[in-house]
């Protein structure tokens, strides 16, 4: 048992760190549901640890947090009213950081993850694939998109890398 707790430990300890922050990205900078989902997410990976490959635990993490924040989303619009929906646009953050924020947020979510997974947390497509439920060459294109509606946001002066 002592050995299981310690490797538990650190894949919590590798990983939450980059799960935080790719929730952090696909809820518009909500970082309390970040530190829920995070919490969530090795929840239930110690529950489910006799199955879970170490080669794929990335991409298999990164899967769990992101349906996670789905199902959330999913859970939100069955309660919220027409009126607060309009009210959840995030509020204008002043500067270029606020623009790319803007830009971000304005991707559908599937966009929004793959970009973040690319850049932020440099996972290779095979793996974003897996995440999303896609083929590699679907999460090249989907990628490849996301960057050009950002830099399309940004006013088309330069490519967003």
């Amino acid at each position: 048992m002592q050995q299981e707790v310690t490797r538990f430990e650190d894949l919590y300890s590798r990983y939450a760190p980059a799960i935080h922050r790719f929730v952090f990205r696909l809820s518009g900078g909500d970082a309390a549901t970040a530190d829920d989902i995070t919490s969530e997410t090795f929840l239930r990976v110690w529950t489910a640890r006799d199955r879970v490959r170490l080669a794929t635990v990335q991409a298999y993490l990164f899967a769990i947090a992101r349906n996670l924040y789905l199902e959330g989303l999913r859970r939100e619009r069955k309660q919220a009213p027409l009126d607060e929906a309009a009210a959840a646009v995030a509020p204008a953050q002043p500067g270029r950081r606020g623009d790319i924020e803007r830009a971000l947020n304005a991707l559908p979510e599937a966009d929004r993850a793959a970009l973040v997974l690319r850049l932020e947390e440099d996972l290779p497509y095979e793996e974003i694939a897996g995440v999303l439920g896609i083929t590699a060459a679907a999460a090249r294109v989907k990628v490849h998109r996301a960057r050009m509606k950002v830099a399309q946001a940004l006013g088309g002066k330069e490519a967003f890398r």
